[in-house]
């Protein structure tokens, strides 16, 4: 049953077992999808994909297999047709203050609640409002609009205002391209393992594969081996961008905080926090206060070079900021800008990365000349789940 949809998901580059597969049959027979075709995705789901990067594979698959299938959607496509129109009344979308308080005044809750009433009410397009799921209004549902909070449907984000975008695919931020999450950073933080260092010890740990092995070419003979145990000696200083345009990110920086600090990945870590470059100060908390800050030279004179440096930012920040202030640090041949302040990094630690949570900036020139300055200087990754493993590989090469 479903034999071509096996071979589909092999195609894709799902490894799905035939005792995967025959579980799934069983799970068919014994009546575990529910008799719906909602049960039987979730049962494949289940049995069938291994990791939570993969779902969104899974997914595409899945709706290309059953694409024949009607699925009851959360938003028509009619709707849709109607909210596609980036270009209507731009000219009306005039800001009210009395609105836009009464919408800060709704809890979530009470704004998906609306949205299934207007969703069943709602008969034709609606535009530059207040009430009906439209655009370029205030109301809390459409797109484009200027309502300070709401869901939005259709379109492009744009103020980032939203707390949810209504029929995205649920799984979709788990693919590997996609920006992290807090789960997505426990996934992608397992490829660490591999990475652990091999202590200078004597060989004490048992060696299952080799005893077996050796045992083997002995014609039975036992033959125990052992070999060195592996531990982790990476040690980390970690460095985030805190405040201004990063303050978007602010829930993922703490995700990434949360798992790098709780994954015991690391022998040792060490977090500062500095404002859009660092300058001759560093923080001990993402609120910047200066009886919790230390002087940078500090930091470089007293954190052994053979730690590893991962700085985290949008590298984003008027030029000057970066290339033309004078930051000295008390001392004449003192560093004069915040790029002499990371070339100084650059140089103290053989291994250092940046982690960016945002795309090189397209919207002009001026704009992009500090993500390009700091991207000559430091190993530039996309923080996602490819590019956090693609970072760690590079910051712990040898």
């Amino acid at each position: 049953m479903f034999g071509d949809f096996l071979y589909l998901l092999r195609q894709s580059g799902l490894k799905v077992s035939l005792t995967e597969w025959m579980a799934l049959q069983e799970g068919l027979d014994k009546g575990l999808h529910g008799a719906s075709l909602t049960g039987f995705y979730y049962l494949c789901r289940a049995l069938l994909v291994k990791s939570e990067a993969d779902f969104d594979r899974f997914d595409r698959c899945f709706l290309e297999y059953f694409r024949d299938v009607p699925f009851e959607q959360e938003i028509s496509q009619e709707l849709m047709d109607w909210l596609d129109r980036p270009d209507v009344l731009t000219d009306h979308a005039n800001w009210d203050e009395e609105q836009a308080l009464r919408n800060m005044g709704l809890s979530e809750e009470e704004i998906e609640k609306m949205l299934r009433e207007r969703l069943a009410e709602q008969k034709e397009e609606h535009n530059g409002g207040r009430y009906w799921v439209g655009t370029h209004g205030m109301s809390v549902f459409g797109n484009s609009g200027l309502s300070p909070n709401g869901i939005r449907v259709g379109g492009q984000s744009q103020g980032r205002r939203a707390f949810r975008v209504a029929g995205e695919r649920r799984f979709r931020d788990f693919r590997g391209d996609n920006t992290l999450d807090t789960r997505q950073f426990q996934v992608a933080l397992r490829h660490l393992r591999q990475f652990s260092g091999l202590v200078d010890l004597p060989p004490t740990e048992f060696d299952v594969d080799n005893t077996i092995q050796d045992t083997a070419q002995q014609g039975g003979m036992l033959k125990v081996r052992y070999k060195r145990p592996r531990e982790n000696t990476v040690k980390v200083l970690l460095l985030m961008d805190s405040g201004g345009s990063m303050d978007y990110y602010t829930r993922l920086c703490s995700a990434l905080f949360q798992a790098v600090s709780k994954s015991g990945h690391f022998k040792d870590l060490q977090v500062f926090y500095f404002h859009n470059c660092v300058y001759g100060r560093l923080y001990r908390d993402p609120m910047l206060r200066s009886a919790q800050s230390v002087e940078t030279q500090w930091v470089l004179d007293n954190i052994h070079a053979d730690y590893k440096v991962i700085f985290v930012g949008d590298a984003q920040m008027a030029p000057y900021e970066l290339m033309g202030g004078w930051y000295r640090d008390g001392r004449e041949d003192g560093p004069r800008c915040g790029m002499d302040w990371l070339k100084r990094f650059r140089e103290r630690y053989q291994n250092t990365v940046w982690l960016n949570p945002s795309q090189r900036p397209s919207w002009g020139g001026y704009w992009t000349q500090t993500y390009d300055a700091i991207a000559q200087v430091f190993p530039m990754f996309p923080l996602t789940v490819d590019g956090l493993e693609e970072g760690m590989k590079k910051l712990l090469s040898r």
